[in-house]
């Protein structure tokens, strides 16, 4: 049949049939979605991408795990549906960076949002939200100005009355990189190794747990991020755990307090990126930001947003203003030392 047909009218058939092709073997996304992994709890963000659908049609679905999401997107690679990859501190943002399976975006709305040491230097990952590494005091135990900086979790004091969770535990390495980033090496081992010393018990449990065993005598003072007092004082059985302690933000005499951040990457494969990049900015705007202090009591990362009620009441602190780029460039030291004074032994 072909044969029969002038050359041109063969070039013009052969040229659909590709295109064709290439249609139906592409994958299909629907353009009003986006797709989210998350190592955040979908509870904590459902909310908010509630809101940015009802403000923009836009759908959005989120694939939540506790670990794996680094390596699926490297197994997934260029054929990956997901848009987003939102992480819980600054290791794990660092960590898809060095999987190479997020792209680097230069957005300027984002950069007047989220302040320059909250987000990467070259554009691959952005702050959403900031919370403090706090330490929670006995209110019965510990008298106001007892412990003021992280430095004093070492002194003998406090041997056998010091509670944490694992030192390997990213928030905790998060802090310790933070030492070593303002201290150096040899100063932070022997720090850690005196912190160690002080223990009321081996390293167990999360930040929360830390709280219960102060209310209950175990100990007198544990390190937690901040949002978890306000998850505590709302919740009706963990109230009395929050309620038996001060909330102190350390080092406010120097260097401030060691600040984490959840954050938010812009995929490799993207396949969505317009809509991605429109919820970047709904994330960092007034509305969102406002949400995530009132549910989730962490504070605002866009400048001249008011956190809630129930967090302004804990008092302003001034934040560590080192970039939390250079303090995760410690991250693989914190974990050798970890393991080399034997910190959860």
């Amino acid at each position: 049949m072909l044969s029969k047909l002038s050359a041109g009218k063969q070039r013009f058939l052969a040229g659909l049939s590709l295109s064709v092709s290439a249609i139906v073997s592409a994958p299909v996304f629907a353009s009003n979605e986006v797709n989210v992994y998350s190592y955040r709890q979908p509870f904590l963000i459902q909310p908010i991408f509630n809101a940015f659908t009802r403000d923009t049609g836009i759908k959005v679905n989120v694939v939540f795990a506790k670990k794996g999401l680094t390596e699926r997107l490297v197994r997934e690679g260029r054929n990956s549906p997901a848009d987003l990859v939102f992480t819980v501190d600054i290791g794990s943002l660092e960590e898809v960076v060095s999987a190479n399976v997020v792209q680097s975006l230069n957005d300027p709305i984002l950069e007047k949002n989220i302040p320059a040491q909250y987000r990467s230097p070259t554009g691959q990952w952005f702050g959403l939200t900031t919370r403090a590494r706090a330490i929670f005091a006995s209110k019965d135990r510990v008298k106001s100005g007892d412990i003021t900086n992280y430095e004093d979790l070492a002194d003998p004091k406090w041997k056998g009355k010091v509670c944490s969770r694992s030192g390997k535990h990213p928030y905790n390495l998060a802090l310790i990189a933070s030492m070593i980033a303002e201290h150096g090496d040899a100063y932070t081992e022997q720090w850690l190794t005196a912190v160690k010393t002080n223990l009321a018990r081996k390293p167990q449990g999360n930040d929360r747990e830390q709280v219960k065993a102060i209310k209950d005598g175990l100990c007198d003072v544990s390190l937690g991020n901040s949002y978890y007092y306000g998850a505590m004082l709302t919740d009706e059985e963990q109230f009395e755990w929050a309620n038996a302690v001060n909330i102190i933000f350390p080092n406010q005499s120097n260097r401030g307090t060691h600040v984490n951040i959840s954050g938010m990457s812009l995929t490799q494969s993207a396949p969505n990126k317009e809509n991605a990049v429109r919820l970047m900015h709904f994330l960092t705007e007034d509305l969102a930001q406002r949400m995530y202090s009132e549910q989730n009591f962490e504070y605002p990362i866009k400048p001249g947003v008011q956190a809630s009620g129930l967090v302004t009441s804990w008092g302003s602190y001034k934040a560590d203003a080192r970039p939390l780029s250079e303090i995760a460039r410690f991250r693989p030291d914190a974990v050798k030392m970890v393991d080399r004074v034997g910190f959860d032994n």
